[in-house]
């Protein structure tokens, strides 16, 4: 004859396996890659088949927190329930009586799940049979049940940090596409010869940028140079500044009078962005036979000219493009330049690198830079120098751009 004893331990022994069994069960599903609604429909038979438990719900938090599963309780009664206060109030398990937060009375235990100090899912649970709480299912089986709820929540978290990281492998991907395609709009090649030295720098504020400068020679000794800001930053900014690079382009081939130019331009801003971004941009076509340069400025910084000995700041020109249908006024300047001057042209990114202190490089900082040295190659390193200084102390946070140009004779 079976003893008492003797079959208290062989059921206990029946319970252990079934749950090592449940737990086996679990693990499979996981590394089959079962969906939520899977590992939930195991959770939802386990409390309910086994352990005898028929009313609870689970809060999980998915960039907000979300009811995912319930059992004999209605939805419609926990659309207003206090999930944000038992989150704050309850850090372990604990009976929900004990905090008195109104709207929990249907409950009896919460079950915290957290993952590395991060609050994942709330199990909250009710004893349908109102036995007394020392026998009821629920405590008899409270840390199996938590360790239930946290191998599937946790694993449902690694799921979605795992497709979270896929997407941004996926974006990153993208974003240096764009980078690359970005890259073949500017020049490949700068010009360097007997009557004029072009450098550049370029650095967006993000894996592309809004920044854009353009050298295009439109024969008979002439020589067209740009620089161009897109207000934004980022991959709307890239895109409309490829548009406007291709427009600009097609337009030179059209007419090479500026005023006339920038008003077509001003036209095919407003048709890429329709009003809601603007460009400010600086064009100045330089004619290496008549030793004379006409430029025009849109809104843009002013570019630096040191012409022999004396400086210029080349403010002539029009307001930004991309924000009225007319121009209010368009004046292009023309400037007989000496030999052996320097132009140099860039975005504000440049003039609003900022120190230690929140002192801004400014326009007056560039022109110090110009007037310490003596031709373009040395004005070039030092103000890339200056550059990795600031970034070193402020960071950036705008797109880098400058062109400089040497007028050799």
């Amino acid at each position: 004859m079976v003893s008492d004893k003797e079959s208290r331990v062989k059921g206990r022994l029946a319970l252990s396996n079934t749950k090592l069994n449940t737990l086996l069960e679990i693990t499979n599903a996981i590394n089959n890659n079962s969906s939520s609604e899977e590992l939930y429909d195991i959770l939802r038979e386990v409390l309910t088949e086994q352990l005898l438990i028929d009313k609870f719900a689970l809060f999980v938090f998915e960039d907000r927190w979300n009811l995912a599963l319930t059992e004999k309780i209605q939805k419609k009664s926990l659309a207003k329930f206090p999930i944000a206060s038992v989150v704050e109030e309850f850090k372990e398990i604990a009976t929900v009586s004990s905090a008195k937060i109104s709207g929990t009375e249907q409950f009896d235990i919460v079950v915290p799940v957290y993952h590395k100090n991060k609050p994942l899912a709330y199990l909250l649970l009710a004893d349908l049979e109102e036995e007394k709480i020392e026998i009821s299912p629920i405590i008899k089986h409270l840390k199996f049940i938590q360790t239930l709820a946290n191998i599937i929540v946790v694993a449902l978290e690694n799921k979605r940090l795992n497709k979270e990281y896929i997407k941004q492998i996926a974006v990153k991907k993208e974003l240096e596409l764009a980078q690359n395609m970005q890259s073949l709009l500017f020049p490949r090649k700068l010009p360097k010869n007997e009557n004029i030295e072009v450098q550049a720098y370029y650095e967006p504020h993000s894996e592309v940028g809004g920044d854009y400068y353009d050298i295009v020679d439109l024969g008979e000794g002439r020589i067209a140079i740009c620089i161009a800001d897109v207000s934004g930053k980022g991959m709307p900014a890239a895109l409309l500044m490829a548009n406007f690079q291709a427009n600009l382009r097609a337009l030179l081939n059209v007419t090479q009078d500026l005023e006339q130019l920038i008003r077509l331009t001003n036209q095919k801003v407003i048709e890429s962005a329709q009003y809601e971004k603007f460009i400010t941009l600086f064009i100045a076509i330089y004619d290496t036979k008549k030793k004379q340069l006409e430029y025009l400025n849109a809104g843009h910084h002013p570019a630096i000219l040191k012409n022999g000995n004396e400086y210029d700041l080349l403010k002539k020109g029009c307001t930004v493009l991309g924000m009225f249908d007319e121009l209010p006024a368009v004046e292009a300047g023309k400037v007989k330049i000496k030999e052996n001057s320097v132009m140099l042209c860039f975005t504000d990114g440049l003039s609003e690198l900022e120190d230690l202190k929140g002192n801004q490089l400014d326009v007056e900082g560039v022109q110090a830079i110009i007037e310490e040295h003596q031709n373009l190659d040395d004005i070039n390193k030092a103000l890339v120098k200056k550059i990795d200084s600031l970034k070193q102390d402020s960071g950036i946070n705008d797109d880098i751009t400058f062109v400089g140009l040497s007028f050799l004779r």
